[in-house]
Order: C-alpha cells, then structure tokens, then sequence
C-alpha cells in the first residue's frame, strides 16, 4: 500500500488505491465545502419564490383576486422569478410560485389565481 494525502487536511495515510480522504470527517468537510456555493444559489432563489407565493397568498386570500400591478410591484414582488407558467387557449400566460398564479392584463392589473389541483 502506497500513502497517500488527504484532499481536505493534507495528511499523509494507508488505505485502497481509490481512497481520497483520512477519514469520514475530512470527506464531509471536503464535499460541503464544494457544494456550498450552489446550495447558497438555491437556497437565495428558493427564499424569493417562497416570499413571492406569500405575497400572492396575502392578496388573495379567497384565491382569486384582482389587483393593481404597482400593489404587487410595491408589495415586494419579485416579477423575475416563478416556478412555471401556464398557457391557456387564449393565448394568455399565467406565471406560476407554486401554487399560486398571477396574469398581467392589458389594463394594467393582476389576476391571481390559486391552482387547487393536487399533484
């Protein structure tokens, strides 16, 4: 058996040819350290869709409601982010936080719809 160094600490230690860490401890350290930067991105978008779908909850709390778009916008909105959208045959697109939707109309309003189908 050849020694080899750890990737996390830089010890020296025995093991298979394939081993690349002391021990457990070394190899969590090591793979949280490398996945953080993409849980912490996740984690940031996730926190704007939950705030978005709260907000479109509050507004309507019978699920359905029309609003004006400075209301949203103002309420803290974050218009850039949504979980889908949805096209109807009319050729209008609702954008969907979740469970919760909202459609932008020519008048400048919105419409929030709540999606009650379960999946």
């Amino acid at each position: 058996m050849e020694k080899k160094t750890c990737l996390e600490c830089g010890e020296t230690f025995n093991g298979r040819a394939d081993k690349k860490f002391c021990d457990d401890q070394c190899r969590n350290l090591f793979n949280n350290k490398n996945k953080s930067d993409s849980n912490n991105l996740m984690r940031r978008i996730n926190n704007v869709l939950r705030k978005n779908r709260r907000i479109l909850m509050e507004l309507s709390p019978n699920g359905k409601a029309k609003i004006k778009y400075s209301q949203l916008a103002e309420s803290g909105f974050n218009f850039s982010f949504h979980t889908h959208q949805y096209n109807t045959k009319k050729n209008t697109t609702y954008f969907f936080c979740y469970d919760y939707g909202y459609l932008k109309t020519e008048d400048d309003f919105i419409v929030i719809v709540k999606d009650n189908k379960e999946s």
